[in-house]
């Protein structure tokens, strides 16, 4: 009896070391941390004009895409945390191509799927280092690419701005930038053709690109000279005008009376000559942002509703004042007939950009936040809009905020939802490519590969 006692609990002894055993090697087998994240189910719209890829998993490690492929079939790791999206559309993290970053803005912008914003202007020394506070983590933001400060003629249009007359200012002017390492170099209506061409000569030297926001020159020389992109359009009527002259003395008299003109003059352009110009710039490869959202607000800033859309909420009331809607009415010195006259002009401005489009230039979405009344995140997907109906495809408007920005920043890795580039995504749920305003459905955001819920961060501000 007592043998037989002893078999029985060699027997349970033996089963509870096998037992350990198996769970030890299944333990050693299972993943000791979820090293990635697996979005199941989503429909991917690339960026770069692929055919959407339905009910696909997007696998991100270490903040990169690692796969892109179609559920069936597909072997998910099991160190992938699994994060159920079916049904919903996925996009490249949109990209605002025109701002003035503010440290209030970056969760804003986030929480409406910008994911990266081109600076064109700000206090040197406090836009760059934002930019790299935002580059070393920490911070729900999107990532910035800063021209630093402008550089403009003599007198500068604002005092942060540098201020320039001879073509030794402007090799100058580029080398401090190159020095405090901005991205990209940012010239403003003052600059003259004659300070242009040495200003780029020494930007090549550097590598830099020049962006223009012109006055004192026409779209078609700055092209001519080397500039990559013109901001809002400028330039254009101008190049498109019999008399440049008269627009050269209203920017020589001062900002806005340069402004004004310059945005009256559109609704008397013919289509002959608009299509001109814009034929020429597609030709010389120049990138338009043309910041239509800046122009339609603009030109209704006599209609009280623009004060009550809701896309003002997510903006805190300490900057709605700030802002000061009245003052900025009356520097401008813009009566109700001008915002007729403003929007008079858009028509031909969508022409233009219809024109430019078909002969294949290259469009960058864009919008002037934090600037008054142009809402950091929100006014990219009214920008999308607006070019819907200047008559792009939803599916070329999505590009323009995608893989067109991420081509005129030189980032080959932003733009595209593809194996290899940055995980930054936006999760909808709604097909954007059926109507371009539900790239507002916004459920959650990827920014470095780290997973957001849109409701969250709206909760947050």
């Amino acid at each position: 009896m007592a043998g037989r006692f002893s078999t029985i609990t060699a027997l349970r002894t033996e089963c509870r070391r096998l037992g350990l055993l198996l769970v030890l090697a299944l333990a050693a087998c299972a993943p000791r941390h979820k090293d990635r994240i697996a979005l199941v189910g989503g429909n991917v719209i690339s960026g770069a004009g692929d055919p959407v890829l339905r009910d696909a998993v997007i696998v991100v490690y270490q903040g990169r895409i690692e796969t892109v492929a179609p559920r069936e079939g597909f072997s998910i790791p099991k160190s992938a945390e699994v994060v159920d999206i079916t049904g919903s559309w996925v996009l490249p993290g949109l990209i605002d191509g025109h701002g003035h970053v503010e440290r209030w803005a970056l969760r804003r912008y986030v929480a409406a799927g910008v994911t990266t914003v081109r600076d064109v202007h700000g206090q040197q020394d406090s836009i760059l280092g934002l930019r790299e506070e935002v580059s070393l983590g920490g911070l729900v933001a999107p990532r910035i690419y800063s021209a630093g400060s402008m550089i403009d003629g003599e007198p500068p249009t604002y005092p942060d701005a540098t201020g320039i007359r001879t073509a030794d200012d402007a090799r100058r002017a580029v080398d401090s930038r190159a020095v405090a390492g901005v991205d990209y170099i940012k010239v403003y209506t003052r600059i003259t053709p004659e300070l242009l061409k040495p200003l780029i000569d020494e930007a090549n030297t550097f590598k830099l690109k020049v962006t223009a926001h012109l006055g004192l020159t026409d779209a078609i020389t700055a092209g001519r000279l080397g500039v990559t992109a013109i901001e809002h359009l400028t330039g254009i009527p101008e190049a498109a005008s019999k008399t440049p002259q008269k627009f050269y003395a209203e920017h020589r008299a001062s900002f806005f009376r340069g402004w004004n003109y310059f945005e009256k003059s559109w609704a008397g352009l013919d289509s002959a000559s608009i299509t001109r110009v814009a034929n020429t710039l597609a030709e010389d490869r120049v990138t338009m942002v043309p910041t239509l959202v800046m122009h339609e607000t603009y030109s209704r800033l006599d209609d009280p509703a623009i004060l009550n859309q809701p896309d003002l909420k997510s903006v805190p009331d300490s900057i709605i004042t700030r802002w000061n809607i009245p003052d900025l009415k009356a520097r401008a010195g813009w009566s109700d007939a001008d915002f007729a006259a403003f929007r008079a002009s858009r028509p031909n401005q969508d022409l233009f950009l219809r024109a430019f489009r078909s002969a294949g230039g290259r469009i960058v979405a864009g919008t002037d936040a934090c600037n008054q009344m142009l809402i950091p995140g929100w006014s990219l997907h009214s920008e999308l809009e607006l070019l819907v109906n200047a008559g792009l495809t939803p599916g070329d408007a999505i590009a323009t905020a995608t893989h067109n920005a991420a081509q005129l920043l030189g980032a080959d890795s932003l733009g595209l939802v593809a194996p290899g580039k940055v995980a930054d995504l936006v999760v909808l749920s709604a097909n954007p490519l059926l109507d371009i305003r539900n790239t507002r459905t916004i459920k959650r955001v990827m920014v470095r590969g780290q997973l957001y819920s849109a409701d969250s961060l709206r909760a947050t501000f």
